[in-house]
Parts: C-alpha cells; structure tokens; sequence
C-alpha cells in the first residue's frame, strides 16, 4: 500500500519535538517546506495527502486546486485562516489542537497585565540607556478585571488571578452564570464589565460577531484608568479607534500581542505611543506549547491514516456528508 504524502507547511512544527516529525515518517512520507505564495500554496494541496498549516491562509480559491488533499492539520487553536466550508464541501477533514497552549496565553496575559501596570518595559529601556528614573504603578491587588470570553484560555486567567485577590468579572453569553461562579467570578453583562473593569483582557475566537467587538463606542465606557489587555485576534479590537483612545486618555493603556495586520505595519500609529506594550503574536509560543501541538498534529493525522476518527476535528459535518 502506498504511503500518504504530508508537507509541513507550518514554519514551528517539529522544530522543537522531534518526536512529532518521527510519528509522521512512521506512516507517510514527509516534506518539510513552507509555502508563502499563493502558487506553493496551491501546489501544496494539489499534490499531497495531507498538510500541516501554520498561519498561512487556505481560502476557497486554493482549495478548489485540492485534487488530492483528504486532511489540514492546523498547527494551533485557531482556524481562523482556513475556510472550513471550502475544505468540508470538498470532503477535506480538518484537524487542530484546542487547549495546546491556553496555560501559555493565559500566563502571557497575566504577564502583559503587570507589565503595562507597572510600565516595566519603559523602566527598563531607560535603565540600559543610564536612567534611573522610577515610575509610579499600580497593585493588580483589589482591582476588577474583566475577562471577555471564557473558554479554557479565559478560565485559565481566572485561576491564576485568584492568586492575585483581584475580582474577576466575565462576560461570556455562551457561558452558564454557574459555570462562571465555579470560577470565583461574577457574571456580567458587556457594557457592564466595561464600566465597573480596571483591567479588561480578550480571549474570544474571530468571527463576524467579535469583529471590531472592542470599537470606539466600547472604549468611551471603560475607565480612564483602565487597560486594555489582547492575546486573542487582532481585529477584535478596532485599532483606529484604541489609537484615538491612548491619544486621548480615554483609558490608560493597552498590551498588544496580536494586531490587524501581522507582522505589524511599522507605520502602524499604534507604535508611536508611550502608554502601549507591542509583542509579535508569542503568547503561545512556549516550548511546553509547542510540543503539546506537535504531538496532538501528528497523533490525529496518524489516525487519520490508519482509517480511524481523529479527536481534535474543526469541521466535524464532514463525516455527516
């Protein structure tokens, strides 16, 4: 019987778990090459059995060339990037890897919360360049935090800011109110949390109801003290409108990790404030995180190719077709 081709599209897969690439050679003949433009893309899913996606967009007009391809493993939480309906008309499973690094996100959220309040990147930049100058902060200790969505990354904050004797709202319409309090949290509604927050950090998925989800309407209802804390999706946020907000001091200050455009646009206005903390999309790029992922890749493809039904499916309707 012929062996399986799978392309590691995915830029960190078995880049620190060889383990996962051994579990892939064990079945399939592997080839690790990327793909950035639309014409390796295209020839990706024409001439293999399966593929492991990173970030990179698989849209409908690449699928449509998808002669051969039966399964996309997509390295990471998120399958934003890929058009499930293109993939599941076309009888193509997709696979990912729910929960791999919600400790990494929620720790990395936790951490931009009290770097921002203490304004630690800007007191160490003007340390290395021979200042000594103190900033005054602020104890995360008794402030409200709202958390927006609360899947397993937002309930994972929730855990870890019981440590902190912070309160913990969370709005979550798709959360039971006794779900919510298992937590020590308070169920809120919206515009609720966004009055009463001190602190406000995203961990919804990207849809067209969480787009721009955080606008200018939003931002005129949080605390002038406030910040704003996002590890989710980029464009939850409205970027033109939280530049207006940070100019303006309607709210604090804000931490970035995710962004509109990735990489960021250098020209992005966003950059040219002091009151905001930038980083390249790395909340969940721990080592811990990225292995969890591999393995969960490469089991679910192996599955796959000994004829049973991986765990982690996105499309699930698939196999109702």
């Amino acid at each position: 019987m012929e062996r399986p081709r799978i392309r590691v599209i995915s830029r960190s897969f078995g880049q620190y778990c060889s383990e996962a690439l051994e579990i892939l050679k064990s079945f399939a003949e592997v080839d690790v090459k990327g793909a950035k433009t639309f014409e390796e893309m295209v020839e990706a899913v024409k001439a293999y059995d399966g593929i492991v996606l990173g970030n990179e967009k698989l849209d409908r007009e690449i699928l449509k060339n998808a002669v051969k391809l039966k399964i996309i493993a997509r390295h990471g939480v998120g399958v934003d990037n890929i058009d499930l309906n293109a993939a599941t008309e076309k009888g193509i499973v997709v696979t990912y890897t729910p929960q791999a690094n919600a400790d990494s996100v929620a720790e990395y959220a936790i951490a931009l919360i009290l770097n921002i309040m203490r304004m630690i990147p800007k007191l160490h930049n003007s340390t290395v360049s021979g200042g000594w100058n103190r900033i005054l902060g602020y104890e995360l200790m008794g402030k409200t935090v709202g958390i927006i969505g609360f899947g397993g990354i937002g309930k994972r904050v929730a855990r870890k800011l019981a440590g902190f004797d912070a309160k913990v709202l969370v709005y979550d319409p798709y959360v039971g109110e006794e779900e919510i309090r298992k937590f020590g949290a308070t169920p809120a509604k919206l515009d609720e949390l966004l009055r009463n927050s001190d602190i406000i950090t995203l961990h919804v998925i990207l849809t067209d109801e969480t787009r721009h989800l955080i606008n200018s309407e939003r931002l005129k209802l949080m605390k002038k003290t406030a910040y704003l804390i996002n590890t989710s999706r980029g464009a939850v946020v409205d970027e033109k409108a939280l530049y207006v907000a940070l100019k303006e001091g309607l709210i604090a200050g804000a931490a970035l990790d995710v962004f509109e455009q990735e990489p960021i646009d250098p020209k992005n206005p966003l950059l040219t404030l002091d009151n905001i903390i930038v980083t390249p999309h790395n909340a969940n790029f721990t080592l811990e995180a990225l292995r969890r992922t591999d393995i969960m890749n490469a089991e679910d493809l192996r599955r796959f190719f000994n004829g049973e039904r991986p765990l982690y499916v996105a499309n699930p309707q698939v196999y109702k077709q």
